[in-house]
């Protein structure tokens, strides 16, 4: 009779141990009143660095892992053949200045003959007057003004397209100027070094992605939820992440965007009951403060729980106030 009796002993304790660590779960699995809950991934926003100009890759500076700062220098083309057109332009350059310059010599030569084509002229008006000199001497002068005027003309035409081959030159040294600096990439942002997809020596097109950098100014968890929820969620509210890869954290975030459509959950939400309902898609950005103090553990992809203010009078439990884990840096 004694066995039986420490059989139902224990499986009394043991009932009483599961159902007590089962309400344990739910206690600590549950949102208070107010508070809407989910499961998301950690999200970071890529910004890939392409090439603008066709060309090949010089030097890559950087290596996955690196930190960058923003307009730090990534990677450099083969600038050989630019500045080898950046030579020319400015001989052009050159050229079209000595032009002008002749142009400009040319047309105050013109205007001393035109000037002394009219002072003959004149004499020759008063000499035919007086009936001392002949008629075809004054239309030879009055010729020889015309064709003088016409000279002047053509050098201030000439000076005009010298003028115009220096605008052309000189927009061309400046276009070689843009693409000799397009041709050194750098980062729009701070940040981490994802892939380096190109190695020195290699021939890139126009477009083509060099190396992605993690903005890790602009980290956010994505979670889904259904519609009841979702409809009372607003831009700003207070959220709450605690991660799978660091359960002792509570991190802080906020609702920066609530997707004006529902739709179907993805396969990242595990439930089938969850499947067959409309979603919302909504992100939970994380200050941009506290990412630069744990930018070396950010990391994308990192699976969590999420937990949202629905009611704006609604207050995190304790066991969701905010916890950061202690960091070295």
């Amino acid at each position: 009779m004694r066995v039986p009796a420490v059989f139902a002993v224990a499986a009394a304790v043991i009932l009483a141990g599961g159902g007590y660590a089962y309400w344990q779960h739910a206690q600590s699995s549950r949102a208070s009143d107010g508070l809407a809950s989910a499961n998301g991934r950690i999200e970071v926003t890529r910004v890939d660095i392409a090439s603008k100009l066709p060309g090949r890759v010089a030097e890559i500076f950087v290596s996955e892992g690196d930190s960058v700062q923003k307009s730090a220098v990534i990677a450099r083309l083969d600038t050989a053949e630019l500045r080898a057109q950046l030579a020319g332009a400015k001989a052009a350059v050159e050229r079209a200045l000595a032009s002008a310059g002749r142009a400009e010599a040319d047309i105050a030569i013109r205007e001393a003959e035109h000037n002394l084509a009219m002072i003959e002229m004149q004499r020759a008006i008063e000499l035919e007057q007086r009936a001392a000199g002949t008629r075809a001497d004054l239309d030879r002068r009055r010729a020889q003004h015309v064709v003088t005027a016409a000279n002047i003309q053509g050098a201030r035409a000439a000076l005009a397209e010298a003028k115009a081959a220096q605008q052309a030159a000189e927009a061309q040294v400046a276009q070689i100027k843009a693409m000799l600096e397009d041709s050194e990439l750098r980062t729009p942002v701070s940040g981490r070094v994802e892939y380096k997809l190109v190695q020195p020596g290699e021939v890139v097109a126009a477009g083509g992605r060099l190396v992605t950098i993690l903005d890790l100014t602009d980290v956010f968890m994505t979670i889904f939820l259904p519609t009841g929820e979702a409809g009372r969620v607003a831009l700003g509210s207070e959220a709450r992440i605690v991660l799978d890869a660091v359960p002792d954290g509570v991190f802080p975030a906020s609702v920066s965007f609530v997707a004006a459509e529902a739709q179907f959950t993805p396969k990242t939400v595990e439930t089938a009951n969850e499947r067959e309902k409309l979603m919302y898609r909504v992100k939970l950005a994380i200050d941009p403060k506290l990412l630069d103090t744990y930018r070396d553990y950010v990391k994308a992809g990192l699976t969590g729980n999420a937990y949202v203010q629905v009611n704006a009078r609604a207050s995190f439990p304790p066991w969701l106030a905010v916890r950061l884990p202690n960091v070295t840096r």
